[in-house]
């Protein structure tokens, strides 16, 4: 069964190829946002599985916003991402309940999916 991904990013071009590229690896859409209270609101309503969050956004931080995911009352793991190679470091993204980050420009299936364990 495919896991639902939202997508979290203030450029929705971004957001678009995000998508498209999950789709190829095999999740399926789990709705998308472009900040963070929007984000909320999506997970809340659509209880993703996981979410690829931008570090940067427009109304708080991926940092933030990962911290308040993984403490809803339904599970969600969040995976950071930011076209800054150098935005966070492992242990500040644990930190914030992330399971990991990925650099944009690095973002793949593999990599995804070797910090989610899936392969």
């Amino acid at each position: 069964m495919a896991q639902f991904v939202l997508v979290v990013d203030d450029d929705e071009r971004f957001r678009d190829l995000a998508r498209r590229l999950l789709e190829s690896c095999g999740y399926a859409p789990g709705g998308d946002a472009g900040n963070v209270a929007e984000a909320l609101r999506c997970a809340a309503a659509a209880r993703p599985d996981i979410a690829l969050v931008d570090i940067g956004l427009p109304d708080s931080d991926g940092l933030e916003l990962s911290r308040q995911l993984t403490e809803a009352p339904y599970w969600v793991r969040v995976v950071l991402i930011s076209a800054d190679s150098d935005a966070t470091s492992a242990e500040e993204a644990a930190a914030a309940g992330a399971d990991g980050f990925i650099p944009k420009s690095e973002l793949s299936c593999s990599t995804l999916r070797s910090i989610l364990g899936d392969g």
